[in-house]
């Protein structure tokens, strides 16, 4: 038998993956002329306005406005909502962190829902027993792609009056019955960091069909000024979350092969499901609902049961995948379960015995839990290959699958 490439052995995967990020002559010339420009920076130049203007034509949204990242995409989008200290944020327990660290960061608290167990999107049959009085908006997360039910968590935002905010970081070009993610609510983010579907390195975008509130994100992201200001009147407190033209440039070109990588991707993705399938330990994310009409597969996940695998722990099935050629990655945790949530490192933003926040330790979201304790992902650069790469996965699976429950071993 093949000896596991983790102990020496040859790797399963025998040629590499496409390179990520993915860059052309377009990439190259766009940053050239920025930088011939001169004109590096977005009020003085025409990049950052353009990649606006098309991104938000990209995502059937009326206006868009760039920002420097992701994470300050959400806490600019919710200072415009202009929270009070101790609102709160329906948030699902299961996300990158910054889907709650952001509500922290305007002084509202975030509140964990469970997800759903099939598709790890916020669980909207849990939405209602979670609102108060203080409940103000909901941060549905389209998990890896896959979108929320927005039909549930609209109408439940509509009955109690809340924003809806959609965390898209995941998912560029997503829809859900034919319409693009982004202006489904209120608004939504989109985050351009190094592994999103498309990026500069860094990255954010806000997205919305409402003028009034693109214009109250602008002065979040713009220290406080109004975009015709020239007299340095501040008329909010508000930090530099501006993106730079030479993002803007990357994105622009980045935009262009979007589409071509998302088939290419759902149709690898639908392969790989019945491929894996037929793997026993593995569960892949569920992807069936019929009104998420375009799913961009942000990151391959699925369940990883190590007693399939003679009782291989998840983190060395990972450690093994990465030494046989496969990009892997152990679940984010449930939020709640990280240090500075469990220990309620807020400083400065909030005090521990702030009465406004819940009891952290206490929070039970069950489903988030185990799927932040069993579920590995694969970089979406995976599904841009062709047959013999997925062939090639699930070659390195069953290696190790085959060295774990024999008495050969894993390292």
């Amino acid at each position: 038998m093949e000896e596991l490439s983790i102990n020496g052995g040859r790797p399963a995967k025998r040629k590499p993956f496409p390179a990520w990020p993915m860059y052309d002559e377009k990439e190259l010339a766009a940053v050239k002329n920025v930088i011939e420009s001169r004109q590096w920076w977005r009020t003085i130049g025409s990049q950052v306005k353009a990649f606006e203007q098309e991104f938000a034509k990209y995502q059937n949204a009326k206006y868009a406005l760039a920002v420097a990242n992701g994470t300050q995409a959400i806490e600019v989008a919710l200072a415009a909502l202009g929270l009070a200290h101790g609102d709160e944020v329906l948030v699902p327990a299961f996300s990158f962190i910054s889907t709650a660290s952001a509500v922290l960061s305007v002084n509202a608290v975030p509140i964990f829902v469970d997800i759903d167990p099939d598709t790890y999107c916020l669980d909207a049959k849990m939405l209602a027993a979670a609102i108060t009085p203080r409940t103000r908006a909901i941060i549905p997360v389209h998990m890896a792609g896959h979108v929320a039910d927005m039909d549930a968590i609209l109408d439940i935002a509509r009955q109690h009056n809340l924003a809806v905010v959609e965390d898209a970081a995941h998912a560029h070009g997503a829809e859900w019955k034919g319409e693009r993610v982004g202006a489904l609510g209120l608004g939504s983010i989109f985050s351009f960091q190094a592994g999103k579907l498309m990026t500069a390195g860094e990255g954010g975008i806000i997205v919305s069909n409402d003028e009034a509130f693109i214009e109250r994100c602008f002065l979040f992201s713009n220290c406080g000024r109004p975009r015709t200001d020239r007299t340095y009147q501040h008329s909010v407190l508000a930090g530099n979350c501006r993106m730079s033209e030479l993002h803007a440039a990357v994105l622009r070109a980045q935009l262009t092969r979007l589409d071509e990588q998302i088939e290419r991707r759902e149709a690898n993705a639908a392969r790989l499901d019945r491929m894996l399938g037929e793997v026993s330990g593995l569960t892949p994310q569920r992807r069936h609902d019929p009104r998420v009409t375009r799913d961009p597969y942000y990151m391959y996940m699925f369940r990883y049961d190590e007693t399939a695998f003679g009782g291989l722990s998840r983190q060395d099935f990972v450690d093994a995948l990465i030494a046989e050629g496969v990009p892997s990655y152990v679940a984010y945790p449930a939020i709640h379960r990280t240090p500075v949530f469990r220990d309620g490192a807020f400083a400065p933003r909030w005090r521990s015995d702030d009465p406004a926040l819940p009891d952290y330790n206490a929070v039970s979201c069950p489903v988030s839990e185990e799927i932040g304790d069993t579920v590995v992902w694969f970089h979406h650069s995976v599904l841009l290959g062709d047959e013999q790469d997925l062939r090639e996965i699930v070659e390195a699976v069953e290696k190790i699958r085959v060295h774990a429950t024999n008495t050969v071993g894993v390292a």
